[in-house]
């Protein structure tokens, strides 16, 4: 009977871990391989060793790639997390309506690819309609995705759109550990609703938040589809995010091997930054306890 069970088990494990063979781990070791070669799918890879680790310290562009991706991650993240942790917070206050939780969450619903070309085309320089009321205010029409000052915030914004509302539940659900009573004997202290927020509602959802960061900062570094229907990296190079910087030395110019060393290096960095996130904010440590 166990025997049969354990069939039968691995019988409904079987598709999910086949998937996850083919599509995550064989890419993954895939990658690492070709990181040390040089391969442009034409000719058998040659091994190079390090070289293209070499070439990346050197490679300007890479570091402009990664400062471009910062920058973006610093403005999405920022903005996205306090307008979820306000929305979350109203929410928990005020209404725990399911009608307006799937209100919230609409924009997340959307593909991004068609989000991004709705903003690229509201945004138009000659007819969107944003700039047709900057126009009507009689302020200057705003190149949003033609200036360098203004692409990236621009791509951000439109992120902050789409994810807020899903970043915004995650911090409810959060909210909902929290017991009532806590709050309850704030308010008898005379506590206010800000000062209950400072002292009872941010310490105690610290992990949840530290859950949620995690997850959107290593998500917003991997920026690709908005850049790739919006600006194509331009102007200038002003948007070439790093993610996209791989995608078109990958697949544009064919040069595989250093393409897979740049995904490798930051998949690293991804994982320290995300160590070191956690090990800051104490996420495995509640203050309930």
């Amino acid at each position: 009977m166990k025997k049969q069970e354990a069939i039968a088990g691995w019988v409904f494990v079987a598709p999910a871990l086949i998937g996850f063979l083919a599509f995550f781990v064989w890419p993954a070791v895939s990658g690492l391989a070709y990181s040390f070669t040089d391969f442009d799918l034409l000719t058998p890879p040659e091994f190079i060793g390090l070289d293209n680790y070499v070439r990346l310290v050197q490679d300007p562009l890479f570091w402009n790639a990664l400062g471009t991706t910062t920058w973006y991650v610093a403005i999405n993240i920022g903005l996205q997390t306090v307008l979820a942790l306000g929305i979350a917070v109203l929410m928990h206050r005020l209404t725990q309506s399911m009608v307006v939780r799937g209100i919230v969450i609409l924009p997340y619903l959307i593909a991004n690819v068609v989000a991004a070309l709705v903003w690229f085309y509201m945004f138009d320089f000659q007819l969107g309609i944003v700039n047709e009321i900057i126009d009507w205010t009689g302020l200057d029409r705003v190149a949003f995705f033609g200036e360098s000052a203004w692409a990236i915030p621009t791509v951000a914004l439109i992120n902050v759109w789409r994810h807020m509302g899903y970043t915004a539940l995650l911090i409810f659900a959060g909210l909902q550990t929290i017991p009532k009573e806590v709050y309850e004997a704030g308010v008898i202290d005379g506590g206010s609703e800000a000062r209950m927020f400072r002292s009872i509602t941010l310490p105690l959802l610290r992990p949840v938040l530290a859950m949620v960061l995690v997850v959107t900062v290593t998500g917003s570094f991997q920026i690709f589809d908005t850049i790739a229907v919006t600006t194509q990296g331009g102007p200038v190079n002003s948007t070439r995010v790093i993610n996209y910087y791989i995608f078109d030395i990958a697949f544009n110019r064919f040069d595989f091997g250093y393409g897979s060393a740049m995904a490798l290096a930051l998949f690293l960095l991804l994982a320290v930054f995300t160590f070191v996130q956690l090990r800051l904010t104490r996420a495995d440590k509640s203050d309930l306890g």
